[in-house]
C-alpha cells in the first residue's frame, strides 16, 4: 500500500515513525508548505516524491491513501479532495473547524465508500484501551470523568517548538480528544453542555483557558479543562472515575486512582498510539471495512463541539 502524507511537521513524522514499521507500507509522497523542508523529510523515510501542493500527491495513480496532518483550517476541504480523486484518507484531528463542513466530510465518504478516518488517538492508546476493555468485559463502567488538557503556548509554536503557520485552538482541536473519548468510553450521547472561556489573546486572537462540562443520556458526566497559559506540568491527563474503580491516563502511563501503575505492554502490538491508529487505518483499507474512529463514528463530537462554539460566540456577544 502506498501512502501520501500532507503536512511533514511534528506530528507528519510522528506518523512517518509508525507507518515505517507497519509491513507492507511505502510512503510514495511528502507534501509540505515549503519545498526543502518536504524533500528533506522525503528523504529521510524514503519517499520518491515530494512536494507543496496536495494536488501533486492525488495526481500519483500509484497513490492508495492519503494522511492529512495539515492545519486545521485546511482539513474538511482536503479530505473531500484526497475522496474526490479516489483516495483513502486519514485526517489528523480535527476534522473541521464548522459542524457544516465535519457535515459534509461525511456525505462525501458514503457517496465514494472510501476509507475516511480521523486521527482521535485516544481510542488507540494502550492505557485508554486497557480501560475500554475493561467496560466491554464488564468490569467497570464510568460514572464521571475528569480531564485536564494543559500547555504553554502563547506563540504558533508546534510540538517541536518551532514555529506554525496557523493558530491551533482549544475547543475544535483540542476539546476533540476529550469530548469523543467520552462519547466512546461511555458508549453514550451527550445531551447537556456548556462551556465557558476565559479572555482572548491579543496576538493570537482566540481564548487561552476554557471550562467545559457536558453530561449523557445515560447520567455521566465529563468535566474538562483546557489552558494554553499553563506553565507547568503539559500534557492530557484523564481522570476515570466508575463504579469499581478510579483510573488515571496520562498518555501511555496508566495508574490506579492511588497512583498504582498498570502494565499496559501486553494490551497491543505497540505502545505507540500514532502507530496503532496507523494501522487500523491500513487494515480497513485492505479489509474493506470502517475503521475505529471513522468520520461517521467520531461525527456526533463535532456536533457538540458545533452546539458549544455557538454558545461562546453568543456569551462573547454580552460582554
Amino acid at each position: 500500500m502506498k501512502i501520501a502524507l500532507a503536512g511533514a511537521g511534528a506530528f507528519g513524522e510522528k506518523h512517518l515513525d509508525g507507518l515505517k514499521n507497519i509491513e507492507g507500507v511505502e510512503i510514495a509522497s511528502v507534501i509540505s508548505r515549503r519545498a526543502e523542508q518536504a524533500a528533506d523529510v522525503a528523504k529521510k523515510y524514503g519517499a520518491p516524491h515530494s512536494g507543496t501542493e496536495l494536488s501533486e500527491a492525488l495526481a500519483l495513480p500509484d497513490v492508495d491513501a492519503v494522511i492529512l496532518c495539515t492545519p486545521t483550517q485546511m482539513h474538511a476541504e482536503q479530505a473531500i479532495a484526497c475522496m474526490d480523486a479516489g483516495k483513502h484518507v486519514q485526517v489528523e484531528i480535527p476534522l473541521a473547524d464548522s459542524w457544516e463542513d465535519a457535515q459534509a466530510v461525511e456525505a462525501k465518504a458514503k457517496e465514494t465508500g472510501l476509507v475516511c478516518m480521523v486521527g482521535h488517538t485516544r481510542r488507540f492508546n494502550p492505557s485508554h484501551q486497557w480501560v475500554k476493555n475493561r467496560i466491554d468485559a464488564g468490569e467497570f463502567n464510568i460514572q464521571a470523568m475528569d480531564i485536564e488538557t494543559f500547555f504553554f503556548r502563547r506563540k504558533n509554536m508546534n510540538a517541536k517548538g518551532e514555529p506554525r503557520s496557523w493558530t491551533d485552538h482549544l475547543l475544535w482541536h483540542h476539546s476533540a480528544h476529550s469530548i469523543d473519548i467520552f462519547q466512546y468510553m461511555t458508549g453514550a450521547k451527550v445531551v447537556a453542555a456548556n462551556a465557558l472561556q476565559g479572555p482572548k489573546n491579543t496576538d493570537l486572537g482566540i481564548a487561552m483557558d476554557m471550562s467545559i462540562q457536558m453530561k449523557t443520556d445515560k447520567g455521566q458526566i465529563l468535566t474538562l479543562a483546557l489552558s494554553f497559559n499553563n506553565d507547568g506540568p503539559l500534557g492530557t491527563f484523564f481522570r476515570y472515575i466508575g463504579d469499581t474503580g478510579t483510573y488515571i491516563a496520562r498518555y501511555d502511563d496508566l495508574v490506579t486512582g492511588r497512583e498504582e501503575p498498570i502494565d499496559v505492554s501486553k494490551v497491543d502490538v505497540s505502545m505507540n498510539g500514532i502507530e496503532l491508529q496507523d494501522r487500523e487505518f491500513v487494515a480497513a483499507i485492505t479489509e474493506g471495512r470502517q475503521p475505529n474512529s471513522s468520520v461517521s463514528d467520531v461525527l456526533d463530537c463535532y456536533r457538540v463541539i458545533g452546539e458549544l462554539a455557538q454558545s461562546l460566540e453568543a456569551q462573547d456577544g454580552w460582554s
